[in-house]
């Protein structure tokens, strides 16, 4: 039996487009896909894309760039090798990191938030490297 990975469930309305953003761009496995949903893994975690009911997804429109979503009591956080190389792929996807201005130091990794193409504000982070004697 495979053992269960923490994880987290997005609601997107554009799954196919969100979903692609966090395979590329952090290279995510996908490991089941239906109707409505993708379910990507890596090593450690399992991100759900849930596709937004109709009746919801038609209520509001995904801009571009997209309006952040900033008001919601969750931000997700992703380890990725490079913060630059992570800024620099984001945007290909529909997505976007702060400027390396934006980044900061703490407990052992480089951070910076950023978007996905539909606007779910993210931090990213790299470890950082142990302090020269």
């Amino acid at each position: 039996m495979t053992p269960l990975k923490a994880g987290a469930v997005l609601f997107a309305k554009d799954i196919a487009v969100v979903a692609r953003f966090y395979r590329e761009l952090l290279g995510m496995t996908p490991v089941h896909k239906d109707t409505g949903i993708v379910v990507l893994e890596s090593t450690l975690m399992q991100l759900v894309v849930h596709g937004i009911p109709k009746r919801i997804a038609d209520t509001f429109e995904i801009t571009v760039p997209p309006v952040l979503r900033e008001d919601v009591p969750v931000k997700l956080v992703f380890p990725v090798a490079s913060l630059a190389a992570a800024r620099k792929a984001a945007p290909a996807l529909g997505g976007k990191l702060g400027p390396k201005s934006k980044e900061f130091t703490a407990r052992g990794f480089v951070a910076c938030d950023g978007h996905d193409p539909e606007g779910n504000v993210l931090q990213f982070r790299e470890s950082a490297a142990p302090a020269a004697d």
